[in-house]
């Protein structure tokens, strides 16, 4: 499991020169890309920037805020109530609390690929997002996912690997799916009366990184001494 903080910037604009070019599910105009600092993006080891700075991310979620979970057409969402700072994030980079307001994931057909970001150019099966709104600068998450720094989302990749005590509990409120990722995919694009087709590739294309820095709170190199180190038996299986 690998975890990443992205700290947004405008808002989505739309252009329709971009619009042959994406995934069909992002082809309306309020969804297409057109900024220079967007999501996602391949992260390559060894060209991101070791930040002595980057204070430790400090996560304090409040499982009664956890309001519902729901199928929105491409996804599906865990809602949480977010009036209050019950369910909140603060440190790393960023400069205030930002509030929980959903997560969700994104997964493939297969297991070769599912994340929408990549890591030198590597897919993993799935990738988790948990979407935070700065409730400092903002009334409410409509208005700050519009602005500079209004959202904050942690990005978890997820691999293979034994049983997820904590992950199963999401997955048995999902009717008839008891196994996790491989089951996610029988859930469906379309409503009740339309042909079926089925909740898979629904991840976004990559976007270049344009003139930005992947700023990391650990150096590259030791990264890389850890992933070529032999694992014991017992510590291999990642959720």
């Amino acid at each position: 499991m690998t975890l990443t903080l992205s700290v947004t910037s405008n808002g989505l604009r739309a252009e329709k020169a971009l619009r042959k070019a994406v995934h069909p599910l992002w082809e309306s105009v309020d969804l297409v890309p057109a900024g220079e600092r967007q999501s996602p993006i391949n992260i390559r080891w060894r060209d991101s920037v070791y930040d002595p700075g980057l204070k430790p991310l400090t996560i304090s979620y409040d499982p009664t805020t956890c309001l519902h979970v729901w199928n929105n057409g491409y996804s599906f969402l865990v809602e949480f109530e977010d009036s209050t700072d019950k369910s909140v994030i603060e440190g790393g980079p960023l400069e205030h609390n930002y509030r929980l307001k959903q997560f969700h994931f994104h997964w493939g057909a297969i297991d070769a690929w599912g994340s929408e970001h990549t890591v030198d150019s590597k897919c993993y099966p799935a990738e988790l997002h948990l979407v935070h709104w700065n409730a400092v600068k903002f009334e409410n998450f409509e208005d700050a996912a519009l602005e500079e720094n209004g959202l904050a989302v942690i990005g978890v990749f997820l691999k293979l690997g034994k049983h997820h005590k904590e992950l199963q509990k999401l997955v048995d409120t999902l009717p008839s799916i008891k196994h996790k990722l491989e089951q996610f995919r029988t859930l469906l694009f379309t409503s009740e009366g339309e042909k079926e087709k089925r909740m898979v590739d629904n991840f976004r294309p990559l976007q270049p990184l344009m003139n930005r820095t992947v700023r990391s709170s650990f150096r590259h190199d030791y990264v890389l001494n850890i992933q070529a180190k032999p694992q014991p038996s017992t510590s291999q299986a990642t959720p």
